[in-house]
């Protein structure tokens, strides 16, 4: 695999703002005063003239076209508008394939994705996208191993990512691979975003079935998210939503994706993460904060859900002196 020093993003028609953003602060900003590396940076057009924002306010010139693709060592695709039902060109396709047949990398962010299944890159391969997406991603590409409950995926040659924010996950890993933690954790640093996300952990939303809002669960997610350090069954969270404990089980699951346990112990998990970032409390405490009850349920936990440690979480954050 060749070293990572020329970057080139390939928009179509409709690309999403942020997403495009992240790679541009990722990896199109000089960092050099900092020692960081310098990439050979390019946005190029997969389409001919201005290219149209998602928003609708406003567009894009974009300086190179599809030739600039021929000397990057990684691709990068960002997100589009109705990536569920268009086409990409074909000349697109043609130079994504080139390029890892090469040797080179590619890299999407949420329903970028759908330009890599297009090319055929996401066949055999596992991979990821926002979890609105990822049914028809997995109907419209069967043989890619779509895993639609976690952050990122790096396989080989080929690194999809889930929505928004896992997309800047996704660029830190392949930073951290290239250059070491403490490169990536710098550029984190000035980003003000977490140093370190493994890309197995779960994006917020679980395996959605539906598409539907919480309408009967709604007010006791509200109740569970304000009560995190209380015990609850869910025989008490049936009484409260006036169900029995069957049907309160199934309508959670229909309406977020998951089982109460499962939602509850991520929401304690994120919940000690903030506090272990934002705060001098020490790990006994947080863990009656959030629900675990002890440090050694705490840690057990966290190690569980983010492999690592709720010290060494924290020192990766604040720094060895608060991380007692």
């Amino acid at each position: 695999m060749r070293m990572l020093k020329n970057v080139a993003v390939a928009l179509v028609d409709g690309v999403n703002p942020f997403e495009l953003g992240v790679l541009c602060e990722v990896f199109g900003i000089d960092r050099s005063d900092q020692g960081l590396p310098v990439y050979d940076f390019a946005v190029c057009a997969a389409e001919p003239g201005p290219i149209a924002a998602r928003s609708g306010a406003f567009s894009i010139s974009v300086p190179h076209g599809l030739d600039r693709l021929e000397s990057a060592d990684l691709i990068a695709i960002p997100a589009d508008q109705h990536c569920e039902a268009r086409t990409y060109p074909e000349p697109l396709l043609d130079a994504l394939r080139r390029a890892v047949e090469r040797g080179a990398r590619v890299l999407s962010v949420c329903s970028g994705a759908f330009v890599l299944g297009a090319a055929g890159l996401l066949d055999g391969r596992r991979c990821t996208t926002h979890w609105r997406h990822s049914a028809e991603l997995a109907r419209r590409h069967p043989r890619a191993k779509v895993e639609p409950d976690v952050l990122y995926v790096d396989e080989g040659p080929v690194i999809t990512s889930a929505g928004t924010a896992a997309g800047i996950d996704a660029c830190l890993h392949l930073i951290r691979q290239e250059h070491g933690s403490e490169v990536a954790n710098t550029i984190a640093r000035r980003m003000v975003v977490p140093p370190h996300r493994d890309g197995g952990q779960a994006q917020y939303i679980e395996r959605p079935l539906t598409h539907v809002r919480c309408d009967t669960v709604g007010g006791v997610l509200a109740w569970m998210e304000r009560h995190l350090d209380q015990e609850m069954t869910v025989e008490q969270l049936a009484d409260r939503a006036h169900m029995s404990p069957r049907t309160f089980a199934r309508r959670f699951l229909q309406e977020t994706g998951t089982t109460p346990y499962r939602w509850l112990l991520r929401q304690r998990v994120l919940l000690a993460q903030e506090l272990l970032e934002a705060t001098d409390d020490t790990v006994d405490a947080i863990a009656g904060r959030a629900g675990f009850g002890n440090a050694a349920a705490l840690r057990h936990q966290f190690v569980r859900s983010l492999g690592t440690t709720p010290n060494a979480y924290r020192r990766t954050f604040r720094g060895p002196a608060l991380a007692a």
